[in-house]
């Protein structure tokens, strides 16, 4: 299996000009999904390079069409995923952790790898765009019916429809440009990735992998 290097990783911190609003949930106490700072507070976001030339291109796509984008999370060590799962919110849901899964086991998915990305978009005047659901939003039933985050769900209006879209040709566009494949997450219309048979060539990374300055948790 592959390594991933550290300098493999995009620091996004360092793209101040890049018409992105970084917003790294999992550093905070009040997160929706957890309630519980899962990183550190000083906790940077890290993309792998690869994604990050996509993301860093969506954001000037964005920046012409009148909107910032924001980014919620890309790289989440195992170290991460495993806190995650420690949670009181996870306790009292088990039926997130049964298959189809709704949070992936540590080690598991694009995250640990830094080849997945979270993010929305708001105006230019920062108000964020409506996209049907907040960021981070699981429904009980992941299924397109019944889960409002799901890309084809049945029910959104034609203004969510329209706002997601301006996010999923961007990326569309964006990847196309690059040459790189990519997956959209399809039950969280926030989740854009490069595709498993890629990802799952690269062992995922904890923290101890990483420099202290990249460290997520610890």
């Amino acid at each position: 299996m592959k390594t991933i290097s550290p300098e493999q990783l995009v620091n996004m911190h360092e793209h101040d000009d890049a018409n992105i609003r970084i917003e790294l949930a999992y550093a905070f106490e009040d997160n929706y999904l957890f309630g519980e700072r899962i990183y550190r507070p000083n906790a940077q976001l890290f993309i792998y390079e690869d994604l990050a030339k996509i993301v860093l291109k969506v954001a000037g796509i964005a920046k012409q069409q009148g909107y910032k984008l924001v980014v919620y999370d890309s790289l989440r060590t195992s170290d991460a995923q495993a806190r995650m799962l420690e949670t009181q919110n996870v306790k009292d849901n088990p039926q997130w952790l049964e298959e189809p899964r709704l949070l992936s086991p540590p080690g598991k998915g694009a995250h640990p790898r830094g080849m997945a990305v979270d993010c929305s978009l708001e105006t230019l005047s920062g108000e964020l765009l409506d996209m049907g659901t907040v960021f981070d939003y699981l429904a009980e039933d992941a299924s397109a019916a019944a889960n409002a985050a799901h890309r084809e769900h049945p029910h959104l209006s034609a203004e969510v429809r329209a706002n997601r879209k301006i996010l999923d040709d961007a990326f569309e566009k964006a990847a196309e440009e690059f040459g790189i494949a990519l997956f959209p997450l399809p039950q969280e219309w926030w989740d854009f990735r490069l595709p498993p048979d890629f990802t799952d060539q690269f062992a995922p990374l904890s923290d101890a992998d990483l420099p202290d300055h990249m460290k997520m948790c610890s």
